[in-house]
């Protein structure tokens, strides 16, 4: 009796290489998030800047809140509200970003091909401002938005004389190739 082994062939997604990402960011994120003072949450480097507790609780917040937006069809700008909260604690900005996190990854687990390739709208009211793949729009907005004020952070965190965390590579305080 001969027996044929069928092999189960797995079609990758398009969503697994930024899940991939995802994952390494989020981790590269938790380090520098994990370096904000708590006693320095509501310096700011300029008067037009945010604090550091405002900013780290953005940058914390980012993927699961552009996760949601990204399920819907469109987002109206006037609905929305850019003014961060200054967090009592970096415990508080840790504990969003273990819960945004979680949503994010939840949300690109989630992404059929077909999803990701539709177009998500930026409205005000009425206006279309763009209209763009969603996977365009995870990349743009929920990605590089988010690197992006990372590394504002980092540089706040230099500013405030704390140790920067290995993001790519070293950092002028840790060797991320010892």
């Amino acid at each position: 009796m001969v027996t044929t082994i069928v092999e189960e062939k797995r079609t990758a997604t398009m969503m697994e290489p930024l899940l991939a990402e995802f994952r390494e960011e989020a981790a590269i994120t938790r380090r520098v998030l994990e370096r904000v003072p708590a006693d320095k949450l509501t310096w700011k480097p300029h008067a037009k800047s945010m604090s550091v507790g405002q900013l780290a609780w953005h940058v914390a917040t980012v993927p699961g809140s552009l996760a949601r937006l990204v399920q819907l069809e469109s987002f109206d700008v006037t609905q929305g509200n850019f003014e961060p909260p200054c967090p009592k604690s970096v415990d508080e900005v840790l504990t969003a970003y273990d819960q945004s996190v979680q949503d994010a990854e939840q949300c690109l687990r989630s992404m059929t091909d077909d999803k990701v390739k539709g177009h998500w709208r930026l409205m005000r009211k009425d206006q279309q401002i763009f209209a763009r793949p969603r996977i365009e729009v995870m990349r743009s907005i929920m990605f590089n938005h988010w690197y992006h004020h990372r590394g504002q952070l980092s540089v706040y965190l230099r500013l405030l004389d704390v140790p920067v965390p290995v993001i790519y590579g070293r950092s002028a305080d840790e060797d991320g190739f010892a």
